[in-house]
């Protein structure tokens, strides 16, 4: 397994290198830089719980205030929905939990976690709303093969929401991160996870290939809990979201 996972990193980083050598100069640079007219949120991984209080960066509304006007598509339907109409902007509880992209095999072991997590979420009154970078069509293919609850689950091919919620973009971070260690310790997992596996979810734009994923939590308008990616692999610890989720008052 592990021979498995360096052979498809070395595999993304030829990948990589063609794209990049392909994409126009200002299409690289925005990766580092504001892109779109959404303001952008510090890139650092912050664990902001309720009990933790307020950030200045993190926490009450910067966040919601950043998602307006972003979309992403239904993996059932390929319709745009707003992002921020996917839960209740008064008291609703969401985990917006940002997968890789279609094709990670990492993300497919999160999806698993999240699908196997889902009804604790909702026994905590939250909503599960996952995105991974690509079309509806790559969406699919991991609904349909791992499985996952395709109404769960939706597409960002442009990568809006992880632009505006400030995720880490780039090779490094893709593929040289400390971080990425970790998935070291869960081969079992992984590969547990990707019997069903395929490249084929891949983002036909390989850039969306050095995308980093992160996990939030909203109640209505406030951001709870911000986790940014340091690297391929470093999710969230879903037993801290679960716990920031059951610490909301009941409504």
């Amino acid at each position: 397994m592990a021979t498995a996972i360096s052979l498809s990193l070395s595999l993304s980083y030829a990948q990589l290198r063609t794209s990049t050598l392909r994409t126009p100069c200002h299409r690289r640079l925005s990766a580092s830089g504001p892109h779109g007219p959404f303001p952008r949120l510090r890139r650092r991984s912050l664990r902001v719980s309720a009990a933790a209080g307020a950030s200045p960066l993190d926490a009450g509304n910067p966040a919601w205030d950043a998602l307006d006007g972003v979309s992403v598509f239904a993996t059932g339907t390929g319709d745009a929905v707003p992002l921020r109409d996917l839960w209740d902007p008064t008291e609703g509880v969401a985990v917006v939990a940002l997968l890789r992209h279609f094709g990670c095999f990492c993300c497919w072991e999160l999806a698993s976690d999240l699908k196997n997590s889902m009804e604790k979420f909702e026994s905590a009154g939250a909503k599960l709303v996952a995105i991974g970078v690509g079309t509806s069509d790559k969406a699919r293919i991991l609904a349909d093969r791992l499985p996952f609850p395709s109404d769960s689950l939706y597409a960002d091919p442009e990568r809006k929401a992880y632009d505006v919620l400030g995720l880490y973009h780039g090779i490094g971070r893709t593929l040289f991160s400390p971080a990425s260690a970790k998935i070291y310790s869960r081969l079992d997992s992984i590969k547990e996870a990707t019997k069903n596996y395929t490249l084929q979810g891949t983002p036909s734009d390989l850039t969306g290939v050095m995308q980093q994923g992160g996990m939030f939590v909203f109640r209505g308008k406030e951001l709870l809990y911000a986790w940014r990616d340091e690297g391929t692999g470093d999710h969230a610890p879903l037993d801290d979201v679960l716990g920031v989720c059951c610490k909301v008052p009941a409504t």
